[in-house]
């Protein structure tokens, strides 16, 4: 499909035209040509008020359902959902059922995903699904298109298997992600332990299982010499143990979900079972550190931590209800609404070459890979507007800035309705 975007004002500090207001003529999914008041009878013509184009976004921790939960979401409309909200690469967690832990799960998932202008990356489980003792075979996961090496929020109890992952993966280059949980503290807690639990009664998670496990994986990292990330950090205290890390060599990083720098454990006041999160929600000393080593890059990528539930396992007792809010739809506001759009679109296109991912920057010759924004105007979270399948959104009722037009990519344009 041949496309020519008028009027885009490029925010893509490796591209020579940053800060630019250009047309952009896309044919066969290449931009063949930038410039003022370009005319391409042949294109269509996408033009927006005070349109924004960056690099594609990339969220590094998003759930589905599919398989095993397809009424939760199916991947095919997740991946529509993600294209619409801007989105043009996410890394695929592994609580599905069965769990990706061999070569036809990555197979079966990466097939899924075809014909989507969004890139799939399924990560695949550190151990089998049968024993959390035995590693699963991750050379030959990573072969099949296994991004990296995860069991998602099921944090690695045994400090073994997380030192054998890490130095069998550092043949092959393999990056493997560990939540940082401490099961034997955090066990039984519905949300962060502090003064609004007490309030509330219920039962608290205490910073210090975040804290706890980083160190540990910390120090085996520095064993190991291995690659590690870990993913949504949730307290402030986590933050100088990266810093200090980071400063001593170690090859890690971390990402932060948008709800921890968003919301505090105050969401929970009303006993709203979209608040409860894992990591929980803590106080707004923890945001505010969050916020700030984001945005000067010791927190190295923001995700949505996208995960939905159908509605039987959130409107519940909150004691029973399950852990977890959508969010794809909502990271752009969310961070539109603490930082400045160009701060933004940097947070958005970060972490790709962690994951192994390659940078298209917007200029003549690249292949198109753009997602396509306004910061402009502002609309409150209603469950009517929201296109994801499960509708269990911690943003309901918040009135988000700006907006997302679309993306371009893998020669395919995707245009929110």
């Amino acid at each position: 499909m041949n496309v020519l975007i008028k009027a885009a004002k490029i925010l893509d500090a490796s591209s020579p035209h940053h800060n630019t207001i250009q047309d952009i003529y896309i044919a066969d999914g290449v931009i063949q040509k930038m410039g003022e008041n370009l005319s391409f009878p042949d294109a269509k013509q996408i033009s927006f008020k005070n349109l924004h184009i960056s690099q594609g976004w990339f969220d590094s921790s998003v759930s589905f359902g599919e398989p095993g939960y397809e009424e939760r979401e199916t991947i095919a409309h997740g991946l529509d959902v993600a294209s619409s909200s801007g989105f043009t690469h996410i890394a695929l967690n592994t609580n599905t059922d069965p769990k990706p832990d061999s070569r036809a799960d990555i197979a079966f998932l990466l097939e899924q995903a075809n014909g989507s202008p969004v890139r799939l990356y399924p990560k695949a489980r550190i151990t089998t699904s049968e024993s959390e003792s035995k590693l699963a075979p991750l050379r030959e996961l990573q072969v099949t298109g296994a991004v990296c090496f995860s069991n998602h929020k099921s944090a690695l109890a045994n400090a073994n298997i997380l030192k054998l992952a890490l130095q069998y993966t550092h043949d092959f280059d393999g990056l493997v992600e560990s939540f940082a949980f401490n099961q034997d503290m955090g066990n039984g807690g519905v949300m962060h332990e502090g003064a609004v639990s007490t309030s509330l009664g219920l039962t608290g998670i205490p910073s210090v299982v975040e804290e706890m496990q980083i160190k540990r994986d910390l120090d085996i990292l520095s064993y190991t010499n291995g690659k590690l990330h870990i993913p949504t950090l949730s307290t402030k205290d986590a933050i100088p143990l990266i810093k200090q890390a980071k400063k001593a060599g170690l090859d890690v990083s971390t990402s932060v979900s948008i709800h921890n720098l968003f919301f505090t454990d105050k969401a929970l006041e009303g006993f709203n079972a979209n608040a409860k999160l894992l990591p929980p929600l803590r106080e707004q000393t923890d945001s505010k550190a969050l916020q700030k080593a984001l945005k000067d890059g010791t927190i190295d990528m923001v995700t949505s931590d996208h995960h939905p539930l159908n509605s039987e396992l959130k409107y519940v007792e909150l004691d029973l209800a399950h852990f977890g809010s959508i969010g794809l739809e909502h990271s752009f506001g969310c961070l539109l609404s603490m930082f400045d759009v160009a701060v933004v679109v940097d947070i958005l296109t970060r972490g790709k070459a962690r994951f192994g991912i390659t940078a298209s920057p917007i200029q003549e010759g690249a292949t198109a890979d753009v997602s396509l924004f306004t910061p402009d105007g502002k609309k409150t979270v209603t469950k009517a507007a929201i296109k994801s399948t499960s509708k269990n959104s911690l943003f309901m009722d918040q009135a988000l800035p700006g907006k997302v037009f679309g993306v371009i990519a893998q020669n395919k344009v995707r245009l929110a309705e």
